[in-house]
């Protein structure tokens, strides 16, 4: 195949097909979280405005830990560090600042999702944002391809000489495997613990990102990359963690977790007094109306009483006038 272009001119205006790629990955993340969020009864009016930090937290924070993983070719090159279209987002770095934002905003605007509860909800999210994102991103981009190969699967690459292997696609597939066994693992942890098909999550991709690294991407093959020792620590460390509070729900009874969101009593009991207040205020707006049409002070008594004291006044200058002097 002939390599994809990363730019195209419609009319004066420079479209590059990376942030084209970038910005419907965004839009399904987020259309398919609302759809979780409403599935488990949680309210989603917060989502939108959230989203938009929490996606630019995660480009930005990608883009760090890309430099600084980078940062020799950089310092060499600084005009070539605001240009993400080039490519250079970083996978860790963006997950890193999208869920520092993420729980931050969820505790402000969403108090009742609990952390774990959501972080088990935005997984399956994450597993699908991922394949997208690697088919309209890395795919799209210059040297997005892998080692060099005679397979007929072979792509060409901007900037790339030669075939390569299409390491993007592979992760798309990857990625979208990964997503199917969440849903099953989803089904049958409708009684387990919070979080945990989160760490289900980081296990299986992980996993497939060490050896994403390790045996396609066209870099000397060693088990000291980065990217490789991240990822095994991380399966290492989701595993025990894993492990730790599944333990802990069974010690404490297999008790089924609710993941949905349930009204507390005490919430619906605020709102039944809330009505009854909100009653009582109009029945006492009304009262006060009625009393100030109709009572002692009203326009119309004020008016007649006004009468009753001129008339008065003028019989009592009446009689002293028909007095003899």
């Amino acid at each position: 195949m002939k390599p994809i272009p990363i730019v195209f001119n419609l009319g004066p205006l420079q479209i590059h097909t990376y942030g084209i790629g970038l910005a419907i990955t965004f839009y399904v993340a987020y259309k398919l979280f609302e759809r979780r969020l409403k599935a488990h009864n949680f309210d989603t009016e917060w989502l939108t405005n959230a989203f938009i930090w929490i996606v630019i937290a995660a480009v930005v924070g990608a883009r760090i830990v890309h430099l600084i993983a980078n940062f020799s070719y950089y310092k060499a090159n600084p005009s070539e560090i605001y240009k993400i279209w080039h490519g250079g987002l970083s996978s860790y770095g963006g997950l890193l600042g999208g869920l520092i934002s993420g729980i931050y905003i969820v505790r402000k605007k969403c108090p009742v999702l609990k952390l774990g509860n959501a972080l088990d909800l935005i997984a399956p999210v994450l597993m699908v944002s991922w394949a997208i994102g690697r088919l309209l991103g890395p795919q799209l981009m210059t040297s997005g391809g892998g080692r060099r190969t005679n397979a007929w699967y072979g792509m060409y690459y901007a900037n790339q000489l030669g075939k390569r292997l299409p390491v993007p696609v592979f992760q798309a597939i990857e990625c979208f495997i990964i997503y199917i066994i969440i849903l099953q693992i989803e089904k049958k942890l409708q009684k387990g613990p919070l979080f945990a098909l989160a760490l289900w999550a980081v296990i299986l991709w992980d996993i497939s990102r060490f050896f994403d690294e390790f045996l396609y991407l066209d870099r000397p093959q060693r088990l000291w990359d980065a990217v490789e020792v991240a990822s095994l620590v991380l399966v290492v460390t989701a595993s025990i963690t894993l492990i730790f509070i599944t333990r802990k729900w069974k010690r404490n009874g297999s008790v089924q977790v609710e993941r949905n969101f349930q009204p507390q009593e005490n919430d619906l009991q605020n709102g039944e007094n809330s009505d009854i207040t909100d009653q009582n205020s109009e029945a006492e707006d009304a009262a006060a109306e009625d009393t100030a049409t109709e009572g002692p002070y009203s326009n119309n008594q004020i008016s007649l009483n006004e009468d009753t004291e001129e008339s008065t006044k003028i019989e009592s200058d009446i009689d002293n006038t028909s007095q003899p002097a």
